[in-house]
């Protein structure tokens, strides 16, 4: 069985699907790896390197896409999808409920498409969850971002002309990147306070060292998914929540928003009147700019200043680290991709809780029940 590797051509992303630690593994296990030229070039991971993992080098995505099973960190572009062969294997994060039409034309070209976002979030899967990977480096990232931004110190610091207060950051959203984001800004040496609509996350943030804000939201409403995830809450939560959060914005020397609904828009959680109150040169940093972003001033891909306050919307920030993103998603994809192969052939088997939640579309068929509704 081949394994294609294609060069990721959307603008500004570094990553690559493989990197050859992962490419050695699969040669041992007998697949054959071919790269496109210049694939791991952007992530410093060269054509030589991947020669002496075993991997054959290609010139051009044409090349490199003539294989029984590709793998991909960003979903397809249209010129890209013209290049997969029927009966392909596609793995990567393929953005399925919010690429419906791009699923059916994997599905008519009769692609099993795999979304590693779509993997079922339950413990023997937690080698495979791509989007903790990235989110553990997008928070990281997105508190450095902070603290290079911010005109001041981010630790309390005792000097001969006084004392200086360490800095307050307010992380809003307490997933895998807002957990990293608090543990971050706390080595930092910034006093941090936290939020999330799931009351279940208060624990996790305290033994960080960080201060839970409680916020009572309308009794007996479901907070979270059955993935985990945070639920979008009645317009009456979402008020009394921006009411409350506003407060401590105001309070806040840096906000770093991480709160999103996948496959929706994300939630507003910081209104123009709340960066109004802020401290003229504050900081925000919010990791939901591409998806509508949690601050109703974000400007996705740019970086703003309103109202005094600098505030951060960056595009694919984990690109910005691209050795340790594409080193922990390479491991990601290869686990993933261990599930559908039984001795050495292709086997796509809808008993398995794995496989039946991150395959999307298979032998011509969306297999998908949410994105088959949103067709």
């Amino acid at each position: 069985m081949r394994i294609g590797v294609p060069k990721e051509i959307i603008e500004g992303e570094r990553r690559v699907a493989l990197v050859p630690k992962e490419v050695a593994k699969l040669v041992e296990a007998g697949f054959e790896v071919q790269l496109e030229s210049g694939a791991g070039e952007s992530s410093f991971f060269s054509d030589d390197a991947y020669k002496e993992a075993g991997a054959s080098i290609v010139d051009g995505a044409k090349a490199a896409y003539d294989a029984d099973v590709v793998f991909k960190v960003r979903k397809p572009e249209p010129s890209e999808v013209g290049l997969l062969k029927e009966g392909t294997v596609l793995v990567g994060f393929l953005e399925p409920l919010t690429s419906p039409q791009l699923m059916k034309q994997l599905a008519d070209r009769k692609v099993t498409a795999v979304a590693l976002e779509a993997v079922p979030r339950i413990s023997r899967a937690q080698k495979m969850d791509a989007l903790s990977s990235q989110a553990n480096i997008a928070g990281y990232k997105a508190a450095l971002i902070a603290a290079n931004s911010l005109p001041k110190f981010f630790p309390m610091s005792m000097t001969a002309a006084g004392m200086i207060r360490p800095a307050k950051a307010l992380i809003l959203g307490v997933g895998v990147a807002g957990l990293q984001a608090i543990a971050t800004c706390r080595r930092l040496g910034a006093s941090v306070a936290a939020y999330d609509i799931r009351p279940a996350t208060k624990e996790e943030v305290k033994s960080l060292g960080a201060k839970f804000i409680e916020i009572t939201l309308e009794e007996e409403e479901e907070l979270e998914d059955a993935g985990g995830y945070g639920k979008e809450v009645s317009e009456a939560s979402a008020e009394r929540q921006k009411e409350v959060l506003a407060e401590h914005i105001k309070a806040a020397d840096i906000v770093i928003t991480t709160a999103a609904v996948p496959g929706r828009k994300a939630p507003v959680l910081v209104e123009e009147d709340a960066v109004k109150g802020m401290k003229e040169g504050s900081v925000i940093v919010d990791l939901a700019a591409e998806t509508g972003g949690n601050c109703r001033l974000t400007e996705a891909g740019a970086t703003v200043v309103k109202h005094g306050v600098i505030i951060h919307g960056p595009a694919n920030l984990v690109s910005e680290m691209p050795v340790d993103a594409s080193s922990l998603y390479a491991r990601n994809v290869t686990a993933l991709f261990d599930e559908f192969v039984r001795d050495g052939q292709l086997n796509v088997d809808f008993e398995d809780e794995v496989i039946a939640g991150s395959c999307i579309t298979h032998d011509g068929e969306v297999m998908n029940e949410r994105v088959k509704a949103l067709l």
